[in-house]
């Protein structure tokens, strides 16, 4: 049960985060804005430490990944370890070292979404607001 409730607040601190970014604030009129260029660094970083907190409180239950070698081991998951690979998903596809299962699948992949749809939205932000 108190996985459940944990589950739900990293939830809700990441569509927290989501709806910052997308909340209109106006910028100079440049293409290379420092408060826009920060906003997603931040944004992304939160984005970053809040699915590494989801995979732990996952982990506390079930096994979130997998060494990528034939034996399938489950990766250590120590909470640095799980930094490390929500980094790797969301700023790429992943290197491919390790491995999600179960319900991690289905996380890993809105935040590989996440990682290729903000800094896209990010020029987006950028070319309308200087025009």
């Amino acid at each position: 049960m108190l996985s459940v409730i944990l589950i739900g607040i990293t939830i809700l601190f990441l569509l927290v985060n989501l709806f910052y970014f997308f909340t209109n604030k106006s910028y100079k009129q440049s293409y290379a804005s420092p408060a826009l260029f920060y906003k997603l660094f931040f944004v992304l970083l939160s984005i970053t430490f809040g699915f590494a907190v989801l995979y732990y409180v996952i982990s506390l239950e079930t096994v979130v990944l997998k060494v990528n070698d034939p034996t399938g081991e489950p990766a250590d998951h120590s909470f640095l370890n799980l930094v490390y690979y929500s980094g790797v998903t969301i700023l790429s596809v992943g290197y491919g070292d390790l491995v999600p299962v179960g319900s991690a699948r289905f996380f890993s992949l809105i935040e590989a979404a996440i990682g290729l749809l903000l800094p896209a939205a990010y020029f987006m932000k950028a070319i309308s607001s200087s025009d």
